[in-house]
């Protein structure tokens, strides 16, 4: 379905975060545009408090022939402190043959983009700290699969 105010953007029918992508298409375009050229189809998005928000992008291709598991997905934690943290993104899909991909470091604005090859039944990981306070420690599931 297409996303209103966002220019082209869209959403997998049944992803979750809807809402947070439309509270701000500007700030929904630009996590876009951080995956690159082609990723336009919103697998999720997450809102942790007023820390940090978790944005998963697909590009409408697979990698393989299985049409649920095999999607290139994207994923950016978006830090909305205004201040660095330190944080992270991992992305995994459900093989375990499969490395992760992640992101780790200090940053004042996101963490990735990290991209998985046969993300669509795969996992968000999203980490940040103030201080020495964990603030965001969360696994996103994004989709039902087994």
């Amino acid at each position: 379905m297409e996303l209103r105010g966002s220019k082209g953007l869209k959403v997998i029918e049944g992803a979750d975060g809807k809402a947070l992508l439309q509270a701000n298409t500007t700030v929904t375009a630009a996590a876009a545009n951080v995956c690159g050229s082609g990723y336009t189809i919103s697998a999720g998005a997450a809102r942790y408090g007023s820390n940090a928000s978790l944005y998963l992008w697909w590009n409408g291709k697979y990698s393989g022939s299985n049409k649920l598991y095999d999607k290139y997905i994207c994923g950016v934690l978006f830090n909305d402190t205004g201040s660095a943290r330190s944080m992270g993104i991992r992305l995994k899909d459900n093989f375990t043959d499969t490395p992760h991909a992640e992101d780790f470091g200090t940053y004042s604005t996101y963490a990735g983009p990290v991209y998985q090859k046969r993300g669509g039944c795969g996992e968000a990981y999203s980490y940040m700290k103030s201080g020495s306070s964990v603030v965001v420690d969360n696994t996103y599931t994004m989709s039902g699969c087994n």
